[in-house]
Order: structure tokens, then C-alpha cells, then sequence
């Protein structure tokens, strides 16, 4: 390996560390998101002509391997059991906006089936993105083996339409949901209590991660991602070609929730930052990977499936809603969660002047990130 691959590949595992430490120093960079910045740097990386020759290679390396590594992380953080001691209003809430999700893209993929390629991997992409974020839609790229131009544009996209809904809900979003739902009521129960933590800080909170006490027992939780990934290919191996890759992610998810019910591993600190550093490490990589000559081709029908599957499913989620008598924070908060993922949870809690809501959000948010992968490879392989 040459020393312009050596340095190539520090600079990839390196650089999320510093836009994380830029994130705490500069406002407009925590507004921006630390993915954002990852794509946007990749971008330009990978098309000014610096990348040393045979980094394709590595680069392929690096994002088969990140996500089946950083998934495990993320689920071992979670906390099944409190899913279903939730109020029935979340939980149902949470069924409405997975329903309304999976009923838009299938609404989409007969309106968009013959002027996009691939459509059905671009379903099971939308399906991992609005019900888990970047990782199941990383992991979508993964398990349906998706083109890297056509995995870029549509998170590209993604992340156009999603900031336009951030603005809206940040702003008027509230008030005009107000007008069809009831308000918000506080319940007569410890949920208040439950959210007043310091649950805003567990997300974007990366401090602390080298100290003795915390590190050693991440890295044990890292071996274990490992060993998951490793188990999870073998058992794949038996499975027909066409759907091992699938079947790898599957796995993976499921030995992962799986030891999310083992109290040592579910109490080791900042697993779930640690999947989130080496997310930002596959779209950092990911996207150096693409060509902007091709991206520069706007797919009008790509975007429009894009924001039917984002704005439709979010209106019809509050429709749905109606009928069931549930408040329009319930509704925002479920709906966000999903389709922006719970590190947005407090922001938008924050912005509904609604702390109570956070552990809805949350449980909501991360409840997607566990069944995001299986639905999205079922919708995908049913529309195939």
C-alpha cells in the first residue's frame, strides 16, 4: 500500500472526529449536521482530482464495512422493554407513521416505476431513511447492493426535502397541525418525569469517551460488533446468493437487538455514538465515491418519490391521527423522529416548548432504527 493511500484512509477516520469537535465549537455547524458536512466534503474530495490511484478499492473496503460494524452499536443502546410500557397513544402513533410511510412509497413506486432505475432498491432506501435515518438507509445501500450515484442523489434529495420540513416544523409547523389535531395534554403519570434527564445531551453527546471507565468496556462492545458481523456473514453463507447480502443485515440486526437485552452490554456507555462516528465515516467515504458530473443530472422523478414518501406520509400520518384522538405534539414529535431520527427529538421538543414529549420521541425514533432494516428489505424484495 502506497503512502498516499495510508494517509487517504487516516484522513477518512480522522475527519469525523474533527467536524464532531467543530460541531461543539460553532453553532452553524451543529445547524448543518455533522452528515451533511461529511457528504459535502466527500463530494468535493472525490471530484478535484487529489485521490491517489487504486483508492477505489479501499474506498469499497471502507463502506462494506462500516455499516454492518456500526449497526450492532447502535442497537445495543436500546431498550426493548420499555417500547411496550409506553402510553398507547406513542406506541400507536408510532404504527400510524410506519403504516403511512410504507403505503406512500408503494404509492410512489407505481406513479415513478417506469421513469426511475432500480426503483425498488430506491423503496427499500426510503423505507430505511423514514423510519431509522442514515444508518438503515446506509445499511439499505448494503443489502440491496444500491449504485453509489443512485444512493447519493437520493439522500441528497432526502436531505434537501428534510430541511425545508425542519424549517416548517421549527417555525409554523405546530400551528398549523393545531387546526385538524387536539393539543397536547400532560399526562397524570412519571412520563414527565422520565424526560427530564439529561436525555437532550445522550445523542450529540461524544465527551468523555476516552476516559478509562468508559473506553475499555467500548472497546469490548466494539469486539462484539465484530464478532456479530463475523457470525452474521458465516450463517449468510447458507442462504441462496440473491439474498445473502440482505440476509447479513438482517442478521446483524437481530444479534444486535438481541444483545440489547444483556444488561452489561446495554449499560456500556456511548455505543451509540461510536455507530454514529463510523456512519459519519461511511458517508464520508461514500460519498467521495461519486461522481458529481452525473449528480448534476437532476432526476425530477426521483425527488418527487423522494418528498411523497417524506411530506405525503407525514400529512396522511396526521389524518390517520384524527380518527385516533391523538395530540398534535404526539404527532409531530412520532413523525419527526422518524423521518429526521431521534437526534432531532429535543431540538423539536425544544421548539413545541414540550419537554414531556422527549421519551416519546425517542422511544418512537429508536424503536424505527430496529425494524427499519427488516421492513425496508421486505418492501424492497416484495417490489422486486
Amino acid at each position: 500500500m502506497s503512502l498516499k493511500l495510508i494517509i487517504m484512509i487516516i484522513f477518512f477516520v480522522i475527519a469525523p472526529v474533527i467536524i464532531l469537535y467543530l460541531e461543539t465549537q460553532f453553532s452553524i455547524m451543529k445547524k448543518v449536521g455533522a452528515v451533511l458536512v461529511c457528504y459535502a466534503i466527500g463530494l468535493i474530495l472525490g471530484n478535484i482530482g487529489i485521490l491517489p490511484e487504486g483508492a477505489d478499492k479501499y474506498q469499497n473496503l471502507m463502506t462494506n464495512l462500516t455499516i454492518p460494524i456500526a449497526l450492532p452499536l447502535i442497537l445495543f443502546s436500546m431498550d426493548v422493554k420499555k417500547w411496550f410500557k409506553m402510553a398507547g397513544t406513542a406506541m400507536t402513533s408510532l404504527a400510524i407513521g410506519l403504516f403511512t410511510v410504507i403505503v406512500m412509497i408503494f404509492v410512489g413506486y407505481f406513479i415513478f416505476k417506469g421513469s426511475i432505475d432500480d426503483i425498488w432498491k430506491v423503496a427499500g432506501m426510503l423505507v430505511g431513511i423514514y423510519t431509522g435515518g442514515t444508518p438503515n438507509l446506509a445499511a439499505m445501500k448494503t443489502a440491496l447492493e444500491v449504485d453509489q450515484e443512485l444512493y447519493i442523489m437520493t439522500h441528497t434529495y432526502e436531505l434537501t426535502l428534510g430541511a425545508l420540513y425542519l424549517v416548517f416544523i421549527l417555525s409554523i409547523g405546530q400551528r398549523v397541525f393545531l387546526k385538524i389535531l387536539r393539543p397536547y395534554k400532560s399526562p397524570d403519570s412519571d412520563r414527565a418525569s422520565l424526560s427530564q434527564g439529561n436525555i437532550e445531551d445522550d445523542f450529540d453527546d461524544y465527551t468523555g469517551m476516552f476516559k478509562k471507565g468508559t473506553f475499555l468496556p467500548l472497546l469490548g462492545a466494539f469486539g462484539l460488533s465484530l464478532a456479530i458481523v463475523g457470525v452474521s456473514y458465516a450463517i449468510s453463507m447458507l442462504l441462496p446468493e440473491s439474498f445473502a447480502t440482505a440476509g447479513i443485515i438482517l442478521f446483524i440486526t437481530s444479534f444486535g437487538i438481541a444483545f440489547s437485552f444483556v444488561p452489561k452490554i446495554k449499560q456500556i456507555k456511548k455505543t451509540f455514538q461510536t455507530g454514529m462516528y463510523i456512519i459519519l465515516i461511511f458517508c464520508l467515504v461514500v460519498s467521495s465515491m461519486a461522481d458529481i458530473t452525473k449528480l448534476a443530472n437532476i432526476s425530477f422523478s426521483l425527488f418527487w418519490y423522494v418528498g411523497l414518501a417524506m411530506f405525503g406520509s407525514h400529512i396522511l400520518h396526521v389524518f390517520i391521527a384524527k380518527l385516533f384522538n391523538i395530540d398534535a405534539d404526539t404527532v409531530i414529535i412520532s413523525g419527526s423522529a422518524l423521518i429526521c431520527s431521534p437526534p432531532f427529538v429535543p431540538v423539536i421538543a425544544g421548539a413545541l416548548k414540550n419537554r414531556e414529549i422527549i421519551l416519546t420521541g425517542l422511544t418512537v425514533g429508536i424503536a424505527g432504527y430496529a425494524v427499519g432494516n427488516y421492513l425496508g428489505v421486505l418492501i424492497a424484495f416484495i417490489l422486486k
